[in-house]
């Protein structure tokens, strides 16, 4: 997907704040321990999302998080299409107290290239 220039801007001064995995780093993360979140749109939840994720869309997440998930040190995973909303939204968790919000790069793409477990209607 091409992304316009200003959006870019606000995702790379997120991820200048935010603590970001690769697939392959988070392959090595202990499956107990994390809350893994699916940030990404109802419509895409919808069509297949990653196996014992949670789904909170960037478009709530802040409204609803700490009703959710109240503990502030949890350590979250969030992942989206590619690891651009879920930075965005790793970095405003953070701002509200989340101090182990981590962005996956790559997100939903690099979770079915991995050939992770998924869940499809």
């Amino acid at each position: 997907m091409k992304h316009n220039p200003g959006f870019l801007a606000l995702v790379d001064d997120a991820k200048s704040r935010v603590k970001q995995v690769d697939i392959d780093q988070y392959k090595t993360m202990p499956r107990k321990g994390h809350i893994l979140i699916d940030t990404r749109e109802d419509t895409e939840w919808e069509k297949g999302h990653a196996e014992g994720a949670i789904h909170l869309s960037k478009g709530i997440i802040e409204r609803d998080i700490e009703t959710k998930i109240p503990d502030k040190s949890a350590t979250l995973v969030l992942y989206c299409g590619g690891g651009f909303r879920s930075a965005l939204v790793a970095d405003t968790l953070q701002k509200m107290g989340y101090t182990n919000s981590i962005s996956l790069d790559g997100g939903w793409r690099a979770w079915n290239d991995a050939g992770l477990p998924v869940v499809k209607p």
